[in-house]
């Protein structure tokens, strides 16, 4: 699981910093504070450093827009908030929250993360009244198809636990691709509407020769791809809300993520992470979610 491997990680570098900070002590008259000091910041550095690293790579040339740097502070807060404060520390599956009468929502977390990056959004959820449920995607290195059988199972157990005939999916990054491969695979009769944020629809430029089956088919556009695109009906299309930023550092360039018939909103200043955690996109979502529940705007794709 994502959790086990972060928390792995994180002792490494813990155990990395104290023992740098051993090696100094003894080399010099510091105090052995130093020890302490040197094993909380290594990880703390690392992540600056991941994080400024895909900041410049995202600037390049090839990139569709100038990555605004004053993003940079907040995706790094994020990042840290996601990555050494929440996600490492789910210890138990994911459990469909079932208080509310609205339509029910499945959220679908992205690559080397899980579903503990929803946190708030699953307050924010419950509080407007939608059951939810976060769905925790298995294992890692995978083919984006091969997560479509748990996506039908979580679709069909919110539905039989709410009595709903239909759902809405909201996906962040790959989570955005693994909603349109279930799609493909059965079909979107208890779709009422989708939601992706930050997500590769024409893939990402950030990894130019990945190495997991996943990461390929994320790779700028790549033939899967294209193949899911082209499976697509108008109905479908008319179902997804697109949501993007120009200050994506991991997928990018940002202009080039929409798709034909679906519509796209634009939140400037949003690395990628943050446009998971944003309040502003949060609220917005929610009135994605609020316009299926109205006559006046039904959602099942002719």
């Amino acid at each position: 699981m994502m959790s086990q491997l972060l928390r792995r990680l994180l002792l490494s570098q813990l155990l990395s910093g104290a023992l740098l900070g051993w090696l100094l002590v003894n080399l010099s008259d510091m105090t052995l504070w130093l020890i302490v000091l040197s094993a909380l910041l290594l990880p703390l550095l690392l992540a600056l450093l991941m994080t400024l690293t895909t900041f410049i790579k995202s600037r390049a040339p090839a990139g569709a827009a100038a990555l605004g740097w004053r993003t940079l502070p907040k995706e790094y807060g994020v990042g840290l908030r996601l990555y050494i404060g929440q996600m490492p520390w789910a210890w138990r599956a994911p459990e469909i929250q079932l208080n509310g009468t609205k339509i029910p929502v499945l959220l679908v977390h992205g690559y080397l993360c899980n579903h503990r990056i929803w946190n708030r959004m699953v307050k924010r959820l419950q509080r407007a009244g939608h059951p939810v449920l976060a769905i925790e995607l298995t294992p890692l290195f995978i083919s984006i198809d091969d997560y479509a059988p748990q996506l039908e199972q979580a679709v069909s157990a919110l539905c039989r636990q709410t009595g709903a005939p239909q759902v809405a999916l909201v996906g962040h990054s790959m989570g955005g691709l693994v909603i349109r491969a279930w799609l493909r695979a059965c079909g979107a009769q208890r779709v009422a509407r989708i939601v992706t944020l930050g997500t590769p629809h024409a893939g990402t430029q950030i990894d130019t020769q990945p190495k997991t089956p996943n990461g390929r088919q994320m790779a700028w556009h790549s033939s899967w791809l294209q193949t899911l695109a082209q499976s697509e009906s108008p109905g479908t299309r008319n179902l997804m809300r697109i949501a993007l930023s120009p200050q994506d550092n991991i997928v990018y360039p940002q202009c080039e993520q929409v798709l034909d018939g679906a519509q796209v909103t634009v939140f400037s200043g949003l690395g990628h992470l943050a446009l998971s955690q944003s309040s502003i996109v949060q609220t917005w979502i929610l009135r994605q979610l609020e316009e299926v529940a109205s006559p006046a705007n039904p959602a099942t794709p002719r």
